[in-house]
């Protein structure tokens, strides 16, 4: 990838990079698979998502984070608020961040990251469904299937609706080329990454939380920000 040929990204308060777009990258199955990697914790699961193509993929990827460059994909939301999802290509310190920006915020939500440390959920199935289906411009791609599957490894809900196996399964179908994209969609919601599910509530606080051990949208952790900033994150998201 030449560098020179890349757009920069700017996220106000959140220092690295260059943060650069890199959208042709969702044109690459090999990308998907271990984009969704972390989602998968069984080995069975594993067979699933890579199939024959494990090597492919880990090349690819190792690929990906020895550039100078951090690719950077944004999901647009209603009334200007953004998601961004950054591939942080330190040496040292590899993983992907997923943070909310608005432009009359000083600085970034961290919601989610993604890396040997992970930090989340970030995302409920509403406001992961709601993200990907506003159809709004100005990002990465307006894809649904895209948008679900850049989302995915920042979500986590032990509510998950009866259809959600087949709504993930058809943007698999559409956007990875595994065989089996209804076992895997079952197996990715069964697993649902690093932390597990969690339960979202609003009862006491009037905005949405969870009770994840390793989320920063529980306001019970030491790390989560404050109750201010946890709601306003929650009425960004807000389907």
């Amino acid at each position: 990838m030449n560098s020179a040929d890349l757009h920069p990204v700017r996220i106000p308060g959140y220092e690295g990079g260059p943060l650069t777009k890199q959208a042709e990258l969702l044109d690459e199955p090999v990308f998907w698979m271990g984009h969704l990697s972390s989602c998968v914790q069984r080995e069975e699961a594993e067979e699933l998502l890579f199939g024959a193509d494990y090597e492919a993929v880990g090349d690819f990827h190792r690929q990906l984070f020895e550039q100078a460059a951090w690719p950077t994909f944004t999901v647009p939301l209603a009334d200007d608020h953004r998601l961004h999802i950054v591939y942080r290509t330190l040496s040292d310190d590899p993983g992907i961040d997923y943070l909310l920006h608005h432009p009359g915020w000083n600085q970034a939500e961290l919601i989610a990251q993604d890396d040997g440390h992970f930090m989340g959920p970030g995302l409920s199935w509403p406001e992961l469904v709601a993200a990907t289906d506003n159809a709004l411009p100005g990002g990465s791609t307006t894809d649904r299937d895209a948008r679900l599957l850049l989302l995915l490894p920042a979500f986590g809900d032990d509510d998950a609706p009866d259809d959600a196996a087949d709504r993930l399964a058809g943007a698999l179908r559409a956007r990875t080329g595994v065989e089996d994209p209804e076992s895997l969609a079952s197996a990715l919601l069964e697993d649902q990454g690093a932390p597990g599910p969690a339960r979202w509530t609003t009862a006491g606080h009037g905005f949405s939380v969870n009770d994840g051990e390793y989320s920063f949208r529980n306001p019970a952790n030491g790390f989560a920000p404050t109750v201010e900033r946890l709601s306003r994150v929650a009425t960004a998201l807000a389907p």
